[in-house]
């Protein structure tokens, strides 16, 4: 007669039984129907127009949408195209404020995304605003590779504080534990992913002794709307910021970011390119009235204002008010905004 061991049972249909050869009896667990049927496929199917079956992942659905909620450029990108050289496709050998600028654009850009805030803790009020601690809030991917990256970081390290971590991605730090934190070659892969996005393309340009990857001007739109931007903030008494691809008209926050992308663009030392066209004195209230919204926004809660110097922007303090009131519970979001301004005050350029 055969040996019994090693013969499956069922009972009662919930889990399966071996019988060992000792006799005793290992039950291994069988999921049940409901938690099988809550968890989601990893693919799914829809059938197109001739009844076949398309294979899909959700997550690329839920990416293309979060992208069509977003504008078509990061404040990273807007930075560094303000500070490219239209037809030589290379930013200035001398700027060294460029790529720690570049650094507190992902932290802001997170923020405006939703996916870090301010810790909430009462006690972290007695700390200046860049000591304060962050945290991820929601790590759903936002299809900027940079973006990604940051967050993941985040999301597997200890919490730290918004200065910390620009200093942590810049690789400015003594810690040869953190030295893993850097971002390496933001610069050119932003850029690449301009050529991407159809703004740049790619060339090659000699340097006497080496050959270099330089990345002109493909589409100038992208470019002339930022300029156009900048000079409507920093020129006009009152600012009407018009509806476009690079700004759509139902984003979240749309005078502030721009806010941020010039106090961004300040730090990084390449807001003159944007006003070369305007005359000397034009250009130095321009600077002025920056100066002051740096001063202002690097704060928590944000400074009302009446208008800056010669009354332009006179109903920014009230537009920005508008927005932070719409998203009162953004508000540890905006904070992080507040704080990585706060960053951009101490560089050396604006010292």
């Amino acid at each position: 007669m055969a040996s019994s061991a090693g013969v499956m049972r069922r009972r009662g249909g919930g889990a399966a039984t071996t019988e060992t050869e000792d006799g005793s009896r290992v039950s291994s667990p069988v999921p049940k129907r409901n938690e099988v049927e809550s968890r989601g496929p990893e693919t799914s199917y829809e059938s197109s127009e001739n009844g076949h079956k398309i294979v899909f992942d959700p997550k690329d659905i839920s990416e293309s949408s979060e992208r069509n909620k977003q504008p078509k450029l990061t404040l990273m990108e807007e930075v560094i195209l303000m500070g490219l050289k239209d037809k030589q496709g290379y930013l200035s050998f001398w700027n060294d404020n460029i790529s720690y600028a570049l650094r507190g654009c992902i932290v802001i850009e997170l923020a405006f995304r939703g996916r870090v805030s301010m810790q909430k803790d009462s006690s972290r009020r007695r700390f200046p605003l860049a000591d304060r601690v962050i945290e991820v809030i929601d790590d759903t991917l936002t299809g900027e590779v940079l973006l990604d990256e940051a967050l993941k970081m985040m999301k597997s390290s200890e919490k730290m504080s918004v200065s910390s971590w620009i200093d942590l991605m810049s690789g400015e730090t003594w810690n040869l534990m953190k030295i893993g934190y850097q971002l390496k070659q933001v610069r050119e892969r932003l850029l690449k992913g301009l050529v991407d996005k159809g703004v740049l393309r790619t060339e090659k340009r000699n340097f006497l002794l080496f050959d270099m990857a330089t990345h002109p001007v493909a589409d100038s739109v992208a470019k002339d709307e930022i300029r156009r931007r900048v000079r409507n903030v920093l020129t006009n008494r009152t600012v009407v910021l018009p509806n476009s691809q690079f700004l759509p008209e139902d984003l979240e926050f749309r005078y502030l970011r721009t806010i941020s992308m010039l106090c961004a663009a300040y730090a990084a030392n390449v807001l003159e390119n944007a006003l070369s066209t305007l005359g000397h004195e034009a250009r130095e209230r321009a600077f002025a009235q920056v100066d002051e919204l740096l001063a202002e926004y690097s704060q928590w809660p944000f400074a009302r204002r009446a208008g800056g110097s010669g009354g332009i922007g006179a109903n920014l303090g009230q537009v920005i008010a508008d927005e932070v009131n719409a998203g009162k519970d953004k508000e540890l979001q905006l904070e992080v905004v507040a704080a990585c301004l706060s960053v951009f005050t101490r560089l050396d350029s604006l010292l």
